[in-house]
């Protein structure tokens, strides 16, 4: 739930403040790629309120991402509707499992500018693909930042060619 729906934003994040009893909670903790993360997840039955606005909805949750990014400390706080009847660990999994997708794609806009390219047909997909490639590519030839892989071969057909021969490593996958 974005803040564009400030309204509901509000009546979730409302829900949550205070000293309210959160029925169902969960977390996971990650220290990987220069982060250290703790992931709360907290989840409790929506208010007949936001249920009649938002049918089929069952759930309010809040998300809470805390942690270090590379030496600076950050929080993040999202807000979110499911009609999912399931464990708060497997909403939590299902989250992170979406803000990973969500991360992939960021890339993709931020470095490939993709959603500013207006293909239609089997070039939209076509050439989906070709940055799909581009991107598996870098990472493959060691890249940790897509930018300045980029940068590293745009102008160098040799070194481009040289990494699209380049076989995997046998524990890559």
């Amino acid at each position: 739930m974005k803040a564009n729906q400030k309204t509901l934003h509000r009546q979730i994040r409302c829900q949550f403040q205070g000293k309210r009893h959160i029925p169902l909670v969960a977390t996971d903790h990650e220290i990987s790629h220069g982060r250290d993360i703790t992931w709360t997840l907290r989840a409790k039955a929506a208010p007949e309120h936001i249920r009649e606005a938002w049918s089929g909805t069952s759930w309010i949750v809040e998300m809470a991402a805390v942690g270090t990014r590379d030496g600076k400390t950050f929080r993040q706080t999202h807000c979110f509707l499911t009609s999912l009847r399931t464990t708060p660990e497997a909403l939590l999994q299902l989250v992170r499992d979406r803000w990973s997708i969500e991360s992939w794609h960021w890339i993709r806009d931020t470095q490939l500018h993709e959603d500013a390219h207006r293909y239609r047909g089997n070039g939209a997909g076509a050439l989906a693909t070709l940055r799909t490639a581009a991107l598996n590519l870098l990472r493959l030839g060691g890249f940790q930042s897509i930018r300045s892989g980029m940068q590293a071969v745009c102008h160098d057909i040799t070194a481009l060619l040289a990494m699209a021969q380049r076989q995997p490593a046998a524990n890559s996958f």
